[in-house]
């Protein structure tokens, strides 16, 4: 992920300058040699201010130069999730083809990933330097505005002269899939949860267990039922492919912004985890319902999380489909009763909002 930005005008009317406090004392010193140079009428003096102007003058005019025709690039991975450091690369290209650019210093905003500054001493005309730098985004979201600046104090560091870099494009970050406190424990007791309901009729042996009224007696074991006293069958696995829906209810109101984001973050580790394993997975929000494999993969579901927002007063749809085991994210579970959701179904697990949620915000920048 990459696109080349400019900055060609050693004039342009974007560039900005801050004298420095050696800038401020050869100022002073300018001031006094020309008051001496004027009370005594001294040519020597008018030499020296002379001059001292003309350093002043071409110290501005090669730091102008020395920031003009470079070109910068910054190299993301592909898929970026919050809370996750990654590494990527800053580009920086003189397309001068016989000045060279000295001293230049690279920052950039906060919403670009990037906290630490570079330093490059010099980058030859024609030729370019690449610099390796650790990203980190707190938060999911679109970052749309990712502005860089270069600097440089070069050659005397009598001023500071800046130029502002835009990257006019959009960056995806998606929801954290790490373990975040308590999603490991979570993941283990829907794994169990899962696999107890996709129990079956197949052949490979699940467990022993107590009979249950209206089975059939030829899976009753009879050695088991002599050891216990009581009648025990034998339980088989199913043989069909484990299945998983997902649906992630959008009407949230203000109060549960905060529960909203959180559930983002435990859909989104959850999904991940369960189509790294092979779990055919299914997904429906208010907006879209997709089947994976067929229909998307998780990185479909992850940029749609990176970016979805609450949609208070839209109904979720009911589902029927009774031989897929439900994970469901609802701030209004009563109204999801209302609407005909069998929520105390063996097959679901619903999450709520807790009473006490930490507060958590995404970002959508620019």
């Amino acid at each position: 992920m990459h696109l080349w930005s400019r900055f060609h005008s050693p004039l342009a009317p974007g560039m900005r300058q801050q004298v420095t406090r050696l800038g401020l004392l050869f100022t002073m010193a300018c001031v006094v040699v020309a008051l001496g140079a004027f009370a005594s009428a001294n040519n020597l003096l008018f030499l020296i201010l002379a001059i001292m102007l003309a350093t002043f003058m071409v110290s501005g005019f090669i730091s102008r130069l020395s920031l003009s025709g470079l070109e910068l690039d910054f190299l993301l991975p592909e898929h970026i999730c919050a809370g996750r450091k990654l590494l990527g690369r800053i580009v920086i290209r003189n397309a001068k083809g016989w000045m060279p650019s000295f001293s230049i210093h690279v920052t950039a905003s906060s919403d670009s990933g990037l906290s630490l500054p570079l330093y490059f001493p010099v980058v030859p005309g024609g030729t370019r330097a690449e610099e390796p730098v650790e990203l980190y985004f707190a938060r999911r979201g679109s970052y749309r505005q990712n502005s860089f600046r270069f600097s440089t104090r070069f050659p005397f560091g009598f001023t500071e002269r800046r130029i502002n870099v835009p990257l006019a494009r959009e960056v995806l970050i998606y929801p954290c899939i790490d373990p975040q406190a308590g999603f490991d424990e979570l993941l283990i007791s829907l794994d169990g949860e899962i696999a107890s309901f996709y129990r079956g009729l197949g052949h490979d042996f699940y467990r022993i267990r107590p009979y249950e009224v209206l089975e059939s007696a030829r899976h009753v074991d009879w050695k088991a039922t002599a050891h216990t006293g009581d009648l025990q069958v034998r339980e088989f696995a199913r043989e069909q492919e484990q299945a998983v829906a997902f649906f992630l209810d959008l009407d949230a109101p203000e109060s549960a912004a905060a529960w909203f984001e959180s559930a983002i973050d435990r859909c989104a580790f959850l999904a991940w985890n369960m189509s790294q394993r092979g779990s055919r997975v299914r997904f429906c929000t208010q907006d879209v319902d997709w089947q994976l494999p067929e229909e998307a993969d998780v990185y479909t579901i992850l940029k749609y999380l990176a970016v979805v927002n609450r949609r208070p007063g839209k109904s979720l749809a009911v589902s029927n489909d009774r031989d897929v085991f439900q994970i469901i994210f609802s701030a209004l579970p009563e109204r999801l009763a209302e609407a005909g959701w069998e929520l105390g179904s063996s097959n679901v697990r619903l999450f709520v909002p807790d009473p006490v949620a930490p507060a958590v915000s995404s970002n959508s920048a620019g």
